[in-house]
């Protein structure tokens, strides 16, 4: 049986290097990427079958990023291997495409059998995660979480990279837009979730895992 090409996403060289060992002997690994905006440009010019992938990564989170990787490549099957355990990053995680999700703590006695399971058209959910966090997440019509959710995606981009100490003139370069349309959206952004400092940006991004506090 061939081997599943597989890019691996995690802004921890460690933890790249401990799924490395997990995978060699059963996968084709294609690449190492430690950010979520590389990770998008990096998978559309490999074209892996696998992605496996951190929920919070610098540039771009990984929910974000899942969610560019589905329109731009429908069929790669998506690995969440993440320290979060909440049924809220559960659900957000499968709306945006998963076919796994498991916990770092379990990696090494999980993550191979994830694989197979996601090149098998099947789905693999940690057994750590409790079955009414499971059963949360499967319900159809899961309200998703609200405020976040009511963000636009370049929203959500704007928020992490502010959070992250990038200048409004930095972001407008990494995302190739005005300095005034970043100002108009990080402006937005305040108002609706009802903030007026930075500060409150940032705590508000690490409480829904877009960034790790340093």
């Amino acid at each position: 049986m061939k081997k599943p090409r597989v890019l691996l996403a995690d802004d921890h060289t460690f933890v790249l290097e401990g799924f490395k060992k997990l995978l060699e002997e059963q996968c084709d690994l294609v690449g190492f990427v430690e950010d979520g905006r590389t990770l998008v440009e990096v998978a559309v010019q490999l074209q892996p079958d696998l992605v496996i992938l951190d929920i919070s990564m610098p540039r771009l989170n990984g929910i974000e990023a899942a969610k560019k990787l589905r329109k731009q490549l429908p069929r790669v099957k998506l690995i969440f291997v993440t320290m979060h355990a909440d049924s809220a990053y559960v659900n957000e995680a499968f709306k945006a495409g998963a076919s796994g999700y498991l916990l770092k703590r379990s990696a090494a006695t999980e993550l191979v059998q994830a694989v197979q399971s996601a090149m098998s058209d099947h789905f693999y959910v940690t057994p750590l995660i409790a079955k009414d966090v499971v059963t949360s997440f499967l319900k159809p019509g899961l309200a998703p979480l609200p405020t976040i959710d009511d963000l636009t995606a370049r929203q959500r981009e704007i928020l992490q990279l502010t959070a992250e100490g990038f200048s409004a003139k930095e972001i407008a370069d990494q995302l190739k837009i005005s300095h005034r349309t970043v100002e108009f959206h990080k402006a937005k952004v305040m108002e609706q979730l009802d903030f007026h400092t930075t500060a409150d940006l940032v705590k508000y991004a690490i409480a829904h895992g877009l960034v790790t506090p340093s």
